[in-house]
C-alpha cells in the first residue's frame, strides 16, 4: 500500500468546493479528508515520521471497480494463502491450491493479516503513554488500551475487494473529570462528532462502553449505548441515502463502581462504514435502534458467545434493516475454546478484526489489534483461542458494482460524489449546526432548515 506522510504545514480541506472536482483531489488527500471527516483527529501530524503511521490503505474510486473485484475473486480461487509468523512478529504467505472439487467443502483459510495504525486521542496524553508502549511490546499495548483507552483505530479497507465492508473503526477513549488536558482540549476539539455530512451507505456504530447522543437534520434525536441508561440499545443503524447530517457526541456519565468526582468515563465502540447497492444510494434516510434479545440475539455454546448484529448465526437471525446479505457477528471465547461458523457460499467476503486476546486459524496464531482477511471460499471457520478472545466477523455477498468514496460520501462515481457535495453545499441536506444548542434550539435549526429528503 502507499505510505501517507503528512506535514503539519498541509492545508487539508475538510469538504471540495463545487469547482474543485473529484479527480483533481489526490488519492493522499482523499484519504485525508476520510480520515478527518469521520475521525477529527488532530495528532496525525504527530506520527509524521513514525512507523506507526506506515500502512494505511487508501479508499479509491475506480471505473472499473467490479471488473477488478472480480479479476481478484478468480485469482483467490485459483490459490489460498496461509500465513506463519516469524520472529519479528511479521506474516508470510504460503500457497497451496485446492482441487476444485474440495473448494465448496473445505474451510475458510486466512488469506492475509494486517494491523492498522492506532491513533492517539481521549486522552491524548494515554494514547502517546500506549503508542511507547506498544512499541516495545504490542500485546502489552493492547491490553493497557483495553484497560485505559486513549486511542483510535480506522481500518480503511480496499473497498474493491472488501466489498460491501468500506470500513470499520475501532474507538477506546476514556473521559476523567480530573484531567486538566480534557478541558482544555475540548476548547478547541469537541468531544464527539458535531454535524457532518453522508450519502449512499449505512454506518453501524455498536457500542461496548459508553453511548452516543444523535440528533440529524432529519429531526431525530436517539440515546444509545452499552449502559443501563440505554435500555439495551447498544446498536445504531443510519442508512445514510440520499443524504443525512448527523452529530454523535460522547454520552459522558461516570462508569459505575467509584466516587463521581474521579471516576472516568470509558468508552469504547466499533463504527462500521457498510455499501449500499446503487438501488439503494438514493432512498429516504433511517436511523434504527437496535439491542436485546428479539433484535440482536444471543448464541452460546461450550464457552463460546456470540452476538448476532446482523444476519444469522446458530440459527438466530438479528433485526437489522439490512438491504445486502451480510453477517456481522460479535464474538467472545474463554480460553481453551473453538468458535465455529458455516459461512453461506454467498459470502465471498469475510473480515475479522481481533480486539482482545488472540486468534488461532490453521495453526497460525493472530494477536490482539490485526485484521484477518480470509479468501473467498470454503464453507467451515474453525477458530481456537487458548487465552480467550473478543473479535468482531464480517461476511458478505459482494456488490459487483463501481465505488467511488471520498470524505463523508459513498457512491458509484467520481461525477455522483461531486453530486452529493453540490447538494450538501447547497442545503439540501440540511445546515450544520452548533453542537452545544439545546435540543429546542436544535428542533427550530431543523425547521428552518429542513432536509429535502425528509
Amino acid at each position: 500500500f502507499p505510505l501517507i506522510r503528512t506535514s503539519p504545514s498541509r492545508h487539508l480541506l475538510w469538504f471540495p468546493s463545487s469547482s474543485q472536482s473529484y479527480s483533481q483531489q489526490s488519492q493522499t488527500m482523499r484519504a485525508f479528508n476520510l480520515m478527518l471527516m469521520r475521525l477529527h483527529v488532530i495528532l496525525v501530524s504527530f506520527f509524521s515520521t513514525s512507523a506507526a503511521f506506515s500502512t494505511l490503505p487508501l479508499i479509491s474510486s475506480r471505473s472499473q471497480a467490479s471488473l477488478a473485484f472480480s479479476k481478484s475473486i478468480s485469482q483467490y480461487s485459483r490459490s489460498s494463502s496461509r500465513f506463519s509468523q516469524s520472529e519479528d512478529n511479521s506474516f508470510t504467505s504460503i500457497a497451496s491450491s485446492p482441487d476444485d472439487d474440495e473448494v465448496q467443502k473445505s474451510s475458510r483459510k486466512i488469506g492475509r493479516v494486517e494491523k492498522f495504525s492506532r491513533l492517539p486521542v481521549w486522552p491524548v496524553w494515554n494514547g502517546v503513554f500506549l503508542f511507547l508502549i506498544g512499541k516495545l511490546n504490542p500485546e502489552l499495548g493492547a491490553k493497557f488500551e483495553d484497560a485505559f483507552g486513549g486511542r483510535v483505530c480506522p481500518n480503511f479497507f480496499e473497498s474493491e475487494k472488501t466489498t460491501p465492508f468500506i470500513m470499520l473503526v475501532h474507538h477506546r477513549h476514556s473521559f476523567a473529570p480530573w484531567d486538566p488536558l480534557r478541558y482544555i482540549q475540548r476548547t478547541f476539539f469537541p468531544e464527539g462528532f458535531p454535524a457532518h455530512p453522508h450519502r449512499g451507505f449505512v454506518t453501524v456504530t455498536y457500542f461496548l462502553q459508553g453511548g452516543f447522543k444523535h440528533r440529524d437534520s432529519m429531526g431525530v434525536k436517539q440515546l444509545y449505548g452499552a449502559e443501563e441508561r440505554h435500555n439495551g440499545k447498544h446498536t445504531q443503524w443510519l442508512n445514510t441515502g440520499a443524504g443525512i447530517l448527523h452529530e454523535e457526541m460522547y454520552d459522558i456519565e461516570p462508569d459505575k463502581g467509584g466516587f463521581d468526582l474521579v471516576q472516568p468515563s470509558s468508552q469504547e465502540l466499533y463504527q462500521l462504514w457498510l455499501n449500499l447497492p446503487s438501488e439503494h444510494k438514493m432512498s429516504q434516510p433511517l436511523t434504527k435502534l437496535l439491542g436485546g434479545e428479539e433484535e440482536t440475539p444471543t448464541v452460546r455454546s461450550d464457552k463460546t458467545e456470540t452476538i448476532v448484529l446482523a444476519g444469522e448465526y446458530g440459527g438466530k437471525r438479528s433485526a437489522a434493516p439490512a438491504l445486502s446479505d451480510i453477517a456481522i457477528l460479535h464474538g467472545k471465547m474463554e480460553p481453551g475454546s473453538t468458535w465455529k461458523h458455516s459461512i453461506p457460499q454467498s459470502h465471498k467476503t469475510a473480515i475479522m478484526y481481533v480486539r482482545t486476546g488472540s486468534v488461532s486459524i490453521d495453526g497460525t496464531r493472530v494477536p490482539p489489534h490485526h485484521t484477518i482477511y480470509f479468501v473467498p471460499y470454503g464453507e467451515e471457520l474453525v477458530v481456537t483461542s487458548s487465552e480467550g478472545a473478543d473479535f468482531l466477523f464480517l461476511a458478505g455477498a459482494p456488490i459487483y458494482e463501481p465505488i467511488a468514496a471520498q470524505g463523508s460520501m459513498v457512491m458509484n462515481s467520481p461525477e455522483e460524489i461531486n453530486e452529493a457535495y453540490s447538494d450538501y453545499q447547497s442545503q439540501k441536506m440540511g445546515v450544520p449546526w452548533d453542537h452545544k444548542i439545546s435540543d429546542e434550539e436544535w428542533m427550530e435549526h431543523v425547521r428552518q432548515y429542513p432536509s429535502v429528503y425528509k
